[in-house]
């Protein structure tokens, strides 16, 4: 795979079992590239080891005062140059085209994956966890894939150089030979406390990314109330928490450092030692002493890379997990059973008895904003566990959601493993059916035909007008038509007046990132005709007014319901407005449907209902119960009234 072959046009299905075994995954998928690199790293390695051979025998020639035997030395060192350099240009080339398209494959799977989740994945992970995976762990974990190719030639070098030793001169050969395992292996016990202070390194960075990325995100309502201050007191303490942590983890790197330099020195001067009494004894030539004491000294090239290897590790395995997490998220418990078909018919949710009826406007009202958002990710075909669907307790009123659990998405074991809770998590609620087929069951793509969910806080991509409402859809409703009935026409003016360079037409003009030079309802209005544009059998709608005017609500509304007829369109919304538009209004209260009819009906006979749409407090509710029992008790008459006309009669 090479970098302008970039995109891979499958990633693969990667082993999310646990971080190592992602990793391990990751390097398997690139074995090509992998043998490509340890093929280069080999020949540079050997290159490498082989100078010290031929400045021996140059020496050598020197003393003995052969010319042809140095001039032979001499071709032997310019031919091990050009090797070196070839090898070396090569391993560079080929470790970095690793690093890269191994960074690329993670970032295509996490892409995959939040296309596959949607909206549903920043309620199951933290959005600044997202964040930190796909920018600086993903350049983690590619440091590891490209280091280890490199290491694998440095190790496999340093065993053909130790053979070659013992061979060319025992008595300093096995010196070396018992000497080299020691060096690489002596800094081994302390690489789980290294391991340790990075991961605790890498958590405290990724909280201190989490909370930056949700401060940006709420920035406006900071301001709004104040906090600005206190949000930043609290980066500032979580930024210097990882700056004691990165101080200490560098402490503990530099100490390997450190033994990694003073024990290949205790070495080459004993080796000296050694080697010039054996000369001076007359048991070795000067020589061969040169060649192995410089063979010895180029091996602390290669065993430079144990410590990279054992570094890129630690730090890329918090990275893999943190990937993991991501990656192991599901769609759903239940994998695609069913062919890709386009169910019809009504959208029915069996755990809270929802029934929105094929071709009918249906308008959903919850007490909680959070219920309905989960409501609409269950109808777009995202199943939850029993555990975290969200359902409240009658009696308790209390939540039974495990929000933590829900972030986290699994726990990790002493190993490291990813326990994804598929033995212990709570069996998975029944699929929503649309014309009587479980959307869970369906491939991904048929499901999200079927079925479109927008919610409350929709995204605009950067772009013009008509790229934005350039997406899948049924060819059955133009962009005019869905743009008129979204009332978007002040934003076409808009638009038009910001248009410099496309001759005031606002289907050219260009939209900034986010839509942030728009209004909030400007903004709402424009993603609600791009989803009315897509014309999916059923839509659905997550407060799809709750930015605008009641004038402007009323006409989108409107809009909505004509656009729509003959389709299936569910709106969670509590404005009266919208609601007295929708053909039939259900009313849901603690995960379950407890009453339905038109908008009129219910304001009138459900006082549930009548305190959600018009805002009434709870001390307004006790004061009206209140209010109805004096009523009452008034209009009962007392005894001695009763007997009082008794008595007349």
């Amino acid at each position: 795979m090479q970098i302008r072959d970039l995109p891979y046009s499958d990633p693969g299905d990667p082993d999310v079992r646990s971080g190592p075994r992602f990793l391990f995954w990751l390097g398997r998928s690139q074995l090509t590239g992998q043998l490509k690199s340890l093929s280069w790293g080999l020949l540079h390695q050997c290159a490498i080891a082989g100078l010290p051979l031929t400045v021996g025998l140059a020496v050598q020639a020197v003393i003995e005062g052969s010319g042809w035997e140095l001039a032979q030395a001499g071709g032997f060192i310019v031919v091990l140059g050009i090797l070196i350099a070839v090898g070396d240009t090569m391993l560079h080339r080929t470790a970095v085209t690793n690093w890269i398209t191994a960074a690329a494959r993670v970032q295509q799977l996490l892409a995959r994956k939040t296309a596959e989740l949607g909206s549903a994945l920043t309620r199951r992970v933290a959005a600044g966890e997202v964040v930190a995976v796909s920018t600086g762990d993903v350049e983690k974990i590619g440091w590891f894939v490209e280091a280890l190719s490199r290491f694998a030639a440095a190790a496999t070098a340093l065993v053909l150089i130790c053979v070659g030793l013992v061979l060319y001169l025992p008595s300093l050969g096995v010196l070396v030979a018992i000497a080299m395992p020691i060096l690489a292996l002596a800094v081994l016990p302390l690489l789980p406390r290294a391991t340790r202070r990075a991961d605790i390194q890498r958590e405290k960075a990724g909280r201190a990314t989490e909370l930056a990325s949700d401060t940006v995100a709420g920035l406006r309502v900071l301001r709004g109330i104040g906090g600005e201050e206190l949000f930043l007191g609290r980066y500032r303490r979580a930024s210097q928490e990882v700056r004691e942590a990165a101080v200490g983890s560098a402490r503990m790197w530099a100490l390997i450092s450190a033994i990694q330099v003073f024990l290949p020195g205790v070495l080459l001067i004993s080796l000296v030692w050694y080697g010039a009494s054996l000369a001076r004894d007359g048991r070795i030539d000067v020589g061969q002493l040169v060649t192995v004491y410089s063979a010895a000294t180029l091996m602390l090239f290669p065993l430079r890379h144990f410590e990279e290897i054992a570094m890129a590790y630690s730090f890329s395995r918090p990275s893999a997990q943190r990937a993991v997490r991501v990656l192991s998220l599901r769609r759903s418990a239940q994998p695609s059973t069913i062919d890709a078909m386009v169910p019809e018919g009504d959208l029915y949710d069996p755990v809270t008895g929802l029934m929105a009826a094929r071709g009918q406007f249906t308008a959903v009202v919850c007490g909680d904003p959070d219920e309905a958002g989960r409501l609409a990710e269950r109808l777009g075909g995202h199943a939850e566990a029993e555990a975290t669907s969200g359902i409240t307790d009658a009696d308790e009123g209390t939540t039974t959601e495990t929000a933590g659990a829900a972030k986290t998405a699994g726990t990790e074991d002493a190993e490291g493993t990813v326990d994804t809770g598929k033995d212990s998590a709570p069996a998975p609620l029944p699929s929503v059916l649309l014309g009587g087929v479980p959307l869970d069951e369906l491939p991904l793509d048929s499901a999200r035909t079927a079925v479109l969910v927008q919610d409350k806080d929709p995204v605009l991509l950067s772009g013009t007008l008509r790229e934005l409402l350039d997406v899948p859809s049924s060819g059955a409703v133009s962009a005019e038509d869905a743009l008129d009935a979204a009332q978007c026409g002040d934003v076409l003016d808009a638009l038009a007046q910001a248009s410099v360079d496309t001759e005031g037409d606002p289907m050219r003009t260009r939209i900034t990132e986010r839509g942030r030079s728009l209004s909030g309802g400007q903004r709402q209005r424009l993603a609600l005709a791009r989803s009315l544009v897509t014309d999916p059998e059923a839509l659905v709608l997550d407060e799809p007014t709750s930015a605008v005017d009641s004038h402007t609500e009323a006409r989108v509304a409107a809009g909505i319901k004509r656009l729509r007829r003959g389709r299936t369109t569910v709106a969670f919304a509590s404005s009266p407005l919208l609601l007295d538009l929708a053909d039939r209004v259900v009313l849901v209260h603690r995960g379950t449907v407890v009453a339905a009819g038109t908008h009129r009906d219910l304001l009138r006979d459900e006082p549930l209902y009548r305190a959600v749409v018009t805002r009434e407090t709870d001390e307004d509710i006790a004061a009206s119960a209140a209010g109805a029992q004096l009523v009452e008790i008034d209009a009962t008459p007392s005894v001695e009234a009763i007997e009082e006309i008794e008595e007349r009669a």
